[in-house]
Parts: structure tokens; C-alpha cells; sequence
């Protein structure tokens, strides 16, 4: 698996980028660039469990392992979702299992530089390349309201 960084410096107030990432709407918003309807389901606190979901149910499950609120969101993603349940761990998703996305937030006079970490395998490395900027592209915009 590989780190890998994505950035966007966003013309708004940290607590304006938090919310364009998180608020339910803007989250489903932001992450069609990815994926047209997706969604997520989460009690938001540290610890707990998240469930990224396309329409049909598919998607992964993961953990929360960082909330500090306008600051850092950070996941641990664990495993696959098929027909909206969680599946055990196969070798497929043993290569992914583990793997971490993280959101941090870095506010200087009202002008807000968002860094996304992520450990993506080698097959998803070019999909995310192309798909990260689109989604923080229309991140900011969403922030810049």
C-alpha cells in the first residue's frame, strides 16, 4: 500500500471546510465524484463504526479513529459492504483491511488548507488520482459559498 497526499487551499474559515466535508448533503455532494449517491452512516464519535455506502448498498465499513471537530477526521477502513451488510474479511479485502484516510484542516487568517492522507492499494491508485481532486474541487466550492 502507498500514502498518498491530496490538498486543496479553500478561501474559507475551517469551521465553513468541516462543514462542507461532513453535513450530510454536502457529503453526498462532494463524494459523487466518486461515486453518484453515495453516502454515509456514522454516530460521529471516536470509536465508532462508519458505513461509506453507494445507493445499491455496496461500500466498506470502517472506524473512527480521530474526531477532532474542525480540525482532523480520520478513518481506519476495515472491511466490504455487499447488500448493505458487512462481510468478513477475505483475502481480497485483507490487502485494504487496515488501510487509513485522513482529514486534516489548517486554518491561517481565514484561509483553510485541507490535506487528505490515504493508503491506497496499486489497483486504486490511478481511479483515486484522477477522482480525489475532482471531489475537493467541488469541496471547496461547497466551502467557498
Amino acid at each position: 500500500m502507498k500514502r498518498v497526499e491530496f490538498s486543496s487551499k479553500i478561501n474559507a474559515p475551517a469551521e465553513k471546510v468541516w462543514k462542507a466535508l461532513w453535513d450530510d448533503a454536502n457529503y453526498r455532494n462532494w463524494t459523487s465524484a466518486f461515486c453518484e449517491g453515495s453516502y454515509m452512516t456514522t454516530n460521529w464519535e471516536e470509536g465508532g463504526k462508519v458505513h461509506f455506502l453507494s445507493p445499491s448498498g455496496a461500500g466498506m465499513y470502517s472506524v473512527i479513529s480521530k474526531n477532532e471537530e474542525n480540525s482532523k477526521m480520520f478513518f481506519t477502513h476495515i472491511g466490504e459492504i455487499v447488500n448493505f451488510e458487512e462481510q468478513s474479511i477475505d483475502e481480497k479485502t485483507a490487502g485494504w483491511s487496515g488501510a487509513c484516510e485522513n482529514y486534516s484542516l489548517f486554518e491561517n487568517n481565514g484561509v483553510t488548507r485541507l490535506v487528505v492522507e490515504i493508503d491506497l492499494t496499486d489497483e486504486s491508485l490511478d481511479y483515486f488520482e484522477k477522482a480525489f481532486p475532482k471531489g475537493l474541487e467541488l469541496v471547496k466550492l461547497i466551502a467557498e459559498k
